[in-house]
């Protein structure tokens, strides 16, 4: 684990970490979700002989595939390449992606028995993710932040009982309501797995761990708060108890945003539905940031481009604790090149032009 008491110096720790704990910088980090994806020619090659799956349990093209897209971006973090869903397996539910379908997990959770029969003993068979991050980390050592991630309890238990993605999650809600005690049951077997899972990646050396609340965004204000915000909470203080800052990401998620915030994360992403000033003011200074650029954008001509990007510089105002990332995941087909301007671009961006 990387020392957490860093000096006031912006030259002291990597300046992602910097960033994450509202510390000064030099200058904005940056990196993208999906950074390591089916845009760059080297993961693709990579695919042609293994499954995504299959990158995940061996450690040597994992760490490749991580070291690959950070060095070839210049960005400030490497984030695991890793999936949400690997906790499912050890708890007893096989999944596989299908072509054009995505995940699909084939005996979905529904019942009260169907929680009950979920394990919460074999975590450990997690432990290919942290040594993929072992020989990240050796390879970076404090050039770059290291980052873990797992999937929040809201999410997972969604992916679990709707056996894929859904538009409307109609049986994650049904169980939600129907049956409060499997639904409760199945976010503390999930809220076990998930703190050995991250405790498995801090002691790897990931530096931060970004949980993902990809669905999130499915609930009302009133839903999130009595069905999703506890076991959130729970998770990222156990996180936290393993001294290392916590990443909370949510898609679709604006009006959620002050709840969110109140599980204490460190740092909460944001997607690109509202400007950063006004997400940032909803969450309270007292937490860093991480947005928002919309992914799209990254299409956009260089001129447009720039505009976009200094736009949520300016928006940031140069305070501490803004990460620069986009609102969601780079999309396949994104320019690589576009990707590696934007780096330049914020790296570039002198701080005291946002700060007026």
């Amino acid at each position: 684990m990387k020392d957490m008491n860093l000096e006031t110096s912006p030259d002291s720790g990597s300046r992602f970490l910097r960033a994450c704990l509202r510390k000064p910088v030099d200058c904005t980090p940056v990196w993208f979700l999906r950074q390591a994806g089916r845009y760059m020619q080297e993961y693709r090659d990579v695919r042609k002989h293994h499954t995504l799956v299959e990158i995940c349990k061996q450690p040597d093209i994992a760490a490749e595939v991580t070291i690959t897209a950070a060095e070839k971006l210049g960005v400030d973090a490497a984030i695991i390449f890793a999936d949400l869903l690997l906790p499912l397996e050890p708890m007893g539910l096989d999944f596989e992606f299908m072509a054009g379908e995505g995940p699909v997990v084939h005996h979905p959770v529904r019942t009260t028995e169907d929680v009950l029969a979920l394990r919460t003993d074999r975590a450990e068979d997690l432990s290919y993710v942290a040594r993929a991050i072992e020989k990240v980390g050796a390879h970076f050592g404090n050039r770059l932040g290291i980052i873990g991630f797992c999937g929040a309890p809201y999410t997972l238990a969604s992916y679990m009982i709707e056996g894929g993605g859904s538009r409307n999650y109609i049986e994650t809600k049904k169980l939600m309501y129907r049956n409060p005690t499997a639904w409760n049951g199945l976010l503390d077997k999930l809220i076990t797995v998930l703190t050995a899972y991250c405790k498995q990646q801090v002691e790897a050396g990931a530096d931060v761990i970004q949980i993902f609340d990809s669905w999130v965004g499915s609930l009302s204000i009133e839903d999130y708060r009595q069905y999703a915000l506890p076991a959130s909470k729970r998770l990222v203080e156990a996180v936290q108890q393993m001294g290392v800052p916590v990443i909370y990401f949510g898609v679709e998620t604006a009006g959620l945003l002050t709840d969110m915030a109140s599980t204490g994360a460190d740092v909460m992403g944001l997607d690109w539905h509202q400007p950063i000033e006004v997400a940032w003011k909803s969450v309270g200074y007292n937490h860093a940031v991480q947005g928002n650029l919309d992914p799209i954008t990254l299409f956009a001509p260089l001129d447009i481009l720039e505009t976009r990007v200094k736009e949520v510089l300016r928006s940031a105002g140069g305070r501490v604790g803004h990460i620069f990332n986009l609102g969601h995941g780079i999309v396949p087909s994104t320019p690589v090149e576009n990707v590696q301007a934007v780096v330049k671009m914020v790296h570039d961006y002198k701080l005291e032009q946002a700060r007026g």
